[in-house]
């Protein structure tokens, strides 16, 4: 018997806690818009992260490596469509975003902006599997004004 009432209070305690911790657990959990958010500043990290080096080379700040130059580019490539999914309705006014409000009144303008960032992005990875080096920077710069013209209009400054 006292055997029996230990192990129905010991169910009870493990019941009890587990159902707190889901509760704790669900609790603090990031809303599907907060995790967009994190998803896209993830995504922009790791874009930058390729874009420096490039940067760097296309402004003769450090020696230009070819494949080094088209690894990077091929990343990016690979990485800005990936944007288009980060920025979905329930991310809008999310704190610690750096998206102008107004982005969500000109949505076709900002995708545009975006899909022509997409577009460059994939040119530079076609231009820099090439090699050459005058041909690498030009596409990288277009790729970097595609980037600021969407920063110029829907980025908060920092």
């Amino acid at each position: 018997m006292r055997a029996n009432r230990f192990l129905f209070s010991s169910l009870a305690a493990v019941l009890i806690s587990m159902t707190v911790v889901g509760m704790t657990t669900a609790a603090d959990q990031p809303t599907p818009g907060e995790r967009a958010l994190k998803y896209r500043k993830s995504l922009y990290q790791v874009i930058v992260w390729n874009f420096g080096p490039m940067s760097a080379m296309a402004q003769d700040k450090m020696p230009f490596d070819p494949a080094g130059f088209a690894e990077r580019a091929q990343r990016i490539a690979q990485l800005t469509p990936m944007l288009a999914e980060s920025y979905p309705p329930e991310s809008k006014g999310v704190a610690d975003s750096k998206l102008k409000s107004k982005m969500w009144d000109n949505r076709a303008d900002f995708d545009a902006k975006l899909q022509d960032l997409v577009d460059e992005s994939a040119k530079l990875a076609q231009v820099a599997k090439t090699g050459d080096e005058a041909a690498s920077k030009q596409a990288f710069f277009d790729t970097a004004n595609a980037c600021k013209s969407c920063h110029d209009e829907y980025k908060a400054d920092d």
